[in-house]
């Protein structure tokens, strides 16, 4: 590998594919001697239990990072992405589904000018409840965030590097990164890519993954409209509850001295109102937490994974 920086900085978030390490290693290696590339390969031990470690230690040219306590995959990317100093950056599963033999189609779309380019899994080689949930989940994605991209959830992805300028990821940010470049101004592209079969291992992925990416994906939506105005959501969304306060309390008026009914033994007006208000202030306090912690990380300094070593071979 050339001494200088690398052309192409490789990003491999790794849980437990003892078996896979190595022969993507290969697969990367090739397709970087190949085309003359250079390069660096960045693999992010997310605390596997398995001997993950040790086959990517008899592994070189290869930079590890190695985790304390698995933190899942965008933390394990955010590590990789604050490590790396090629120029481009390329995202891959370390499961053998995405096929490096893809990188030298996608480098070209981004030669046409384009500052991200995603994959697109075309044919996807997944059991069918697994797709099930993909097209949800990209069916709620374009009505929220709308990223212009066919395939959110493909890892394999190339960024220019300054991409990540001022990007941090927390949670299961990951699958928002195009849009949120998008919003910023970045020209987003997308190519066809190969997609296999699992080679060996499980797969990671599960309905509480799902949920956290719904969530985040609330949040990436909030963090676009409001993140510069959340007078216009907090406020808007207060005039409507006083609003509908005032109205049942026009009705409560109505009903104890026009009607004459006697309301000191009944409590659903009360129970109704503070449903609404409870709701409302727990949503709000949803997203305001959601600020203040972004904000915590940010100027803190800090991350939510903790790193234990950074081995170099």
């Amino acid at each position: 590998m050339n001494q200088s920086r690398p052309y192409l900085s490789f990003i491999v978030p790794t849980f437990n594919e003892e078996d896979n390490v190595k022969l993507l290693f290969n697969e990367i290696v090739s397709v970087c001697q190949k085309n003359n590339y250079t390069y660096e390969i960045i693999f992010i031990n997310d605390a596997s239990t398995d001997h993950t470690l040790a086959n990517l230690q008899q592994l070189s040219p290869v930079t590890i990072i190695n985790f304390r306590r698995n933190a899942g995959q965008t933390s394990a990317m955010d590590a990789g992405i604050k490590q790396a100093q090629g120029e481009i950056i390329i995202m891959l599963d370390a499961d053998l589904q995405n096929d490096p033999a893809d990188v030298p189609k996608m480098l070209a779309k981004i030669n046409e000018g384009y500052d991200v380019v995603s994959g697109w899994r075309k044919d996807r080689q997944d059991p069918f409840m697994k797709k099930f949930v993909s097209r949800g989940a990209n069916f709620m994605r374009k009505i929220l965030v709308n990223d212009g991209i066919q395939d959110s959830g493909c890892t394999l992805k190339a960024y220019r590097r300054e991409c990540f300028e001022h990007v941090d990821l927390y949670g299961e940010m990951h699958r928002f990164i195009p849009a949120i470049l998008k919003w910023r101004g970045y020209r987003i592209g997308e190519v066809v890519v190969n997609h296999r079969s699992r080679h060996s291992g499980v797969t990671k992925y599960n309905i509480w993954r799902t949920i956290r990416g719904f969530v985040d994906m609330v949040s990436v939506w909030f963090w676009r409209k409001f993140f510069d105005r959340p007078l216009h959501l907090f406020g808007g969304g207060g005039l409507i509850v006083v609003f509908i306060g005032i109205i049942a309390g026009l009705g409560v008026f109505y009903d104890r001295y026009f009607l004459g009914h006697d309301l000191s033994e009944t409590a659903l007006t009360t129970f109704a109102v503070f449903l609404i208000l409870f709701g409302t202030q727990l949503f709000v306090s949803g997203l305001m937490f959601d600020v203040l912690i972004k904000n915590y990380y940010r100027v803190g300094k800090e991350t939510p994974y903790y790193i234990k070593e950074v081995i170099k071979k």
